[in-house]
């Protein structure tokens, strides 16, 4: 039975090769396709991450509002969770009415499968406290879910902790 199962992939793997060959697509040449469309992909998400930060370091609640799924959730540390786009609103209001971020995203991994994406960043900066203007060290580990929407990537889900802010 494990022989005959064998045969039948293999010769799948095969015919799937030559309908390539009979369409003028060599298999180097999909892949050469496939890889330069994971970058596009790629580079679309470094974007979106480049305005999520500005919605971050502007307080802007309806510029990060913007950038989410309409059933997307935002889980801020010691902060309630924001579900859905008006939690989502009303959870960045709620951060951006105690804090000010002054921070910058690095980018660990990126990785893309069809309209799914993940990402895994840190982020360093500083965090102004509104209670009493104090000033400190931010840095942060987040991991972002992303969906693909009518074409445009949006944040389906994020998350973030605290890290120990390097010297």
């Amino acid at each position: 039975m494990k022989k005959l199962v064998l045969a039948v992939i293999v010769m799948t793997i095969l015919a799937s090769c030559d309908q390539y060959q009979e369409s003028g697509i060599s298999v180097d040449s999909q892949a050469q396709n496939d890889e330069i469309m994971q970058k596009v992909e790629k580079q679309k998400i470094e974007a979106l991450l480049l305005e999520y930060q500005k919605a971050l370091n502007t307080s802007d609640a309806k510029l990060a509002q913007s950038l989410y799924t309409k059933d997307g959730v935002f889980m801020p540390t010691e902060a309630p969770s924001g579900i859905g786009s008006e939690g989502i609103l009303d959870a960045y209001e709620f951060v951006f009415s105690h804090i000010q971020l002054s921070i910058e995203f690095f980018i660990e991994e990126i990785e893309v499968e069809g309209n799914m994406a993940f990402a895994v960043t840190s982020s360093r900066g500083t965090v102004k406290v509104h209670a009493n203007g104090f000033d400190a060290p931010e840095a942060n580990r987040e991991l972002f879910v992303f969906e693909k929407v009518d074409g445009v990537w949006r944040i389906a889900r994020y998350m973030f902790n605290k890290t120990a802010p390097k010297g």
